[in-house]
């Protein structure tokens, strides 16, 4: 195969789904109360094809099956059938049981933005060097989403 090297760079993108119920402290509207999303996320990465002979991930940028082990590890293992509150609400909810094995508080308020930007926070210096967290967007809903690119921070 004859592969111009001018241009070498590429970015690979995989989607991620997982679900999640949270509340809105002091919003004016439906999100005031707990309720659920079915997220989905989008991961996608910037970087070069490796060429090194013999190796079993040459011509990848990042094995896909890597990348699933970083979301799942930094992202979905704390996410995934979890309700997020701000921590402003946690007052409501002191108790030790099972019921809320998997309520997170948060010192901000647990939005589609803010989720995001956690996120990209996670998964910052999760990737060897050579490749970069180029963009993330998580759906919380089929018409709604947040964005978030590194050419843009």
């Amino acid at each position: 195969m004859n592969i111009v090297h001018a241009q070498r760079t590429v970015r690979v993108t995989k989607r991620f789904s997982f679900e999640m119920a949270h509340a809105l402290h002091g919003h004016d509207g439906d999100c005031a109360g707990i309720h659920g999303h079915s997220y989905v996320l989008d991961i996608t990465l910037r970087g070069v094809p490796s060429e090194q002979g013999g190796d079993p991930k040459n011509g990848m940028v990042i094995d896909f099956a890597d990348l699933k082990v970083i979301v799942q590890r930094a992202v979905l293992d704390h996410y995934d059938h979890a309700l997020v509150l701000h921590q402003a609400d946690s007052e409501a909810l002191r108790g030790t049981q099972d019921l809320w094995r998997r309520l997170h508080f948060k010192p901000w308020q647990p939005t589609c933005e803010l989720l995001l930007l956690d996120i990209v926070e996670r998964l910052s210096g999760a990737f060897n060097p050579n490749v970069q967290l180029y963009s993330a967007r998580l759906q919380e809903t089929a018409t709604s989403w947040s964005e978030w690119t590194a050419a843009d921070n």
